[in-house]
């Protein structure tokens, strides 16, 4: 036998699950497909947010959170609805009360620590009981992915030094081994080593073969958002029709193979059509990936014009309703959209997801992160976009910025006057202190939390006042992102096989087993519970494997 435990994948859940294995002094063997150069997974490339219930940072701020409203928001987000559920639900429950208890205190005594101001992603803005966050709940990592990476791979190596972590890097695991119904090991294909930067693609050239053997497997190999032909195959006929293009989030190699391979062991997969993939991609100028894209995190202030030109009505504003604005996009018939803007806007409200575009809160400088977010200007990575992206438009008049729009889209010209009709009539309802448009009453309302009015709301203004100008017009595309179902599993993380029993000696955590129980989400994202459920469920596995073996 080689280890105690084999864990496959050494993304944050991966590192987790061998951090908690370390800690109660079990062997494992840590496997991975591509270099050590890319131990962290998608974690290391994340904003770092987190979701946190009633913390002292929101306390700090004047939100009033509670275990009870977090709930609400979940399970209305979450619209459980399916006899396999029973598990996602269970896992929904216990992770809000880990968000709410001892989250914040397990990893500050790690070394983690957050971002004072709270973010409010995922606004919702239907009903009370529906989908979205009552309250603001974003926590930033301080180092954002890279700084909640550290502390598990801290104890990770730390655990190679004393002989109880082995790393078997470049192994792609191609079969698990099953003997008498229980999974005892991993088989598969030895790649040559590489040098790539971490995330970009490697060869897939074999230089040998492998087996290992031990108690217990614990799979968190991430989802298929990577596998663009496989997402499509999984998408949903409620989301409409797939895109023809679309962006990836994630790098190449994520593609969701352990899936079938976990299947073929006897694992049960379940919601695989629930999925979570961004509308407010931009083409990355300096990609690392294929088809590599970054995600706006927008401020609610940009007006949203589907491929026609068409203001798109509630729930299609910034930042309220992913997967809503998703579904009236995919029945515009174009696969991009726009958001339409001015200077002022874009340096107050665009902020881009991953820690490679936010230098100063990955650096951990305070002076960088005062001149960046408070001093004039929008930060320097949104102006970087800006000047090279070729998705940012740049003009004085509307005429101007919709010439510039047609020439990205040729093929789906956008009427300027239309435009101009939109815009003017946005304008003039922020002559009074009243509105009939919910988008005014919503940034009027997002300034009444000081952490959105500090630095993340701009002050409400009309698009055509020169004073505030440049105009500014930003092509979106569809990002691929995150599965949200996945394999099936017990609170134990223990996966379970297609007649609801643990398959024996298989164990599931992060985005391959849907964040916890195969889909705790349920059909929608809170955010910040992404890594948060990586964090959740690869702990859950660390401990209940390490217990159960010996």
């Amino acid at each position: 036998m080689n280890a105690d435990v084999i864990v496959v994948g050494a993304g944050l859940a991966g590192l987790v699950a061998t951090a908690e294995l370390v800690e109660a002094g079990r062997s494992v063997v840590l496997v991975d497909q591509e270099g050590e150069q890319g131990i962290g997974g998608q974690a290391f490339w994340s904003f770092g947010g987190l979701f946190f219930v009633d913390s002292p940072q929101q306390r700090r701020m004047g939100i009033k959170d509670s275990v009870d409203l977090a709930l609400q928001d979940w399970a209305g987000s979450a619209q459980f609805d399916r006899t396999e559920d029973h598990w996602p639900r269970r896992w929904a429950e216990a992770y809000v009360h880990f968000a709410a208890g001892e989250k914040q205190s397990w990893l500050r005594h790690r070394g983690h620590r957050v971002f004072p101001v709270v973010g409010w992603a995922e606004r919702g803005g239907g009903l009370a009981g529906g989908h979205g966050n009552s309250v603001p709940r974003f926590h930033i990592t301080w180092g954002t992915g890279p700084g909640l990476v550290e502390p598990f791979e801290r104890i990770v190596r730390g655990g190679v030094e004393r002989g109880l972590v082995t790393f078997a890097f470049r192994h792609q695991v191609d079969e698990l081994v099953v003997a008498d119904g229980a999974v005892t090991g991993v088989r598969g294909t030895v790649l040559e080593p590489t040098d790539a930067e971490r995330a970009a693609p490697t060869s897939r050239t074999a230089v040998g073969e492998f087996e290992l053997t031990a108690q217990a497997v614990i799979v968190t190999t991430g989802g298929i958002g990577g596998n663009h032909d496989l997402v499509r195959a999984s998408w949903p006929d409620r989301l409409g029709t797939p895109p023809a293009h679309m962006i990836s989030g994630v790098p190449q190699h994520v593609d969701g193979r352990m899936l079938a391979i976990a299947e073929k062991a006897g694992a049960s997969h379940i919601n695989r059509d629930r999925m979570w993939h961004y509308v407010e991609g931009i083409k990355n100028w300096d990609p690392i990936w294929p088809l590599h894209g970054i995600r706006i995190l927008p401020g609610p202030s940009s007006l949203w014009l589907d491929g026609s030109g068409r203001r798109l009505p509630v729930p299609g504003l910034p930042g309220f309703d992913t997967l809503g604005t998703l579904k009236l996009l995919r029945q515009s018939g174009h696969d991009h959209s726009w958001f339409v803007l001015t200077q002022a806007i874009i340096e107050k409200e665009f902020a881009l997801s991953g820690q490679e575009q936010n230098p100063d809160l990955t650096g951990r400088s305070v002076r960088t992160l005062l001149k960046e977010r408070l001093s004039k200007g929008a930060t320097t990575p949104v102006e970087a976009f800006k000047t090279h992206g070729e998705d940012f438009v740049v003009a004085d008049t509307i005429e101007e910025l919709v010439a510039g729009m047609n020439v990205l889209t040729p093929d789906a010209p956008v009427d300027a006057a239309e435009v101009r009709r939109q815009v003017e009539e946005r304008d003039r309802e922020l002559d009074n202190d009243f509105t009939k448009d919910l988008q005014i009453a919503a940034l009027r309302q997002a300034r009444s939390y000081r952490g959105d009015k500090l630095i993340r709301v701009a002050t409400p203004h009309k698009i055509l006042d020169p004073a505030k100008g440049p105009l500014i017009a930003v092509r979106l595309h569809v990002l691929t992102r995150k599965s949200l179902g996945g394999l099936e599993t017990d609170l134990q993380s223990r996966v379970l096989g297609h007649d609801g029993e643990p398959v024996e000696g298989l164990y599931a955590a992060g985005e391959v087993a849907g964040f916890g129980g195969g889909g705790v989400h349920g059909y929608n994202s809170l955010e910040g519970t992404f890594l948060g459920g990586c964090l959740f469920s690869g702990r859950a596995a660390g401990r209940a494997a390490a217990t159960q073996v010996g």
